[in-house]
């Protein structure tokens, strides 16, 4: 989606969404890391209007907000529950095209499927690489089932490919899902998702 038909959908995915809870992915990931570390570093790629990014912040950690949708960026900013004090910084990019240091946790809900297959193994070999040792990835995959396979610019994969993908981390949670349901824009959809936590030795 691009433009003003792509910026108004997205605005209107915020609306439909806000006020979730954070992604169960990003919550088991936390609660696999040490209580006694007082300072803790994450991206969130695709960071949206920031269900996962203030769960972060709530807990002290610095956070860099990733998203290519200006609404995305203003929203998260001017949430009303936004920590006083929090360690929070923002790019408007696409996360393929974006860089990042060295951080603890990459989190990338539902996100990555957004990326061209051309830029995926480039993209997911910088998310590894930008992991530090004992830091973890959470997110999502989407799998060869998905109701929206064949979509241009988006990124599928079966079940072997996406262990692949994992070969080099140590898997905490891999769960498959596959189930048909709602869109939050009300579209029926078949979903095929692979939920991931996955931690760099």
């Amino acid at each position: 989606m691009t433009g003003e038909d792509g910026g108004q959908r997205w605005a209107d995915y915020y609306a439909a969404t806000a006020d979730r809870p954070p992604r169960r992915t990003l919550l088991d990931a936390l609660a696999r890391f040490s209580l006694s570390a007082s300072f803790r570093s994450a991206v969130d790629l695709g960071c949206g209007d920031g269900r996962d990014t203030i769960e972060l912040l709530r807990r002290g950690w610095s956070v860099l907000a990733i998203d290519a949708e200006p609404a995305a960026i203003a929203r998260l900013q001017n949430r009303a529950d936004l920590p006083e004090g929090a360690r929070l910084s923002c790019l408007c990019k696409r996360f393929e095209d974006a860089a990042w240091p060295a951080v603890d946790l990459v989190n990338a809900s539902f996100s990555l499927p957004l990326c061209p297959p051309a830029q995926f193994p480039e993209l997911w070999r910088r998310i590894v690489v930008s992991l530090k040792p004992g830091g973890r990835f959470s997110g999502q995959l989407y799998g060869d089932h998905d109701g929206w396979v064949g979509r241009p610019g988006m990124t599928h994969m079966n079940r072997a490919a996406a262990e692949r993908l994992l070969q080099d981390l140590q898997v905490e949670l891999f769960d498959e899902e596959e189930v048909d349901s709602i869109t939050p824009r009300g579209k029926p959809k078949h979903w095929h998702i692979f939920h991931i936590v996955a931690q760099r030795p």
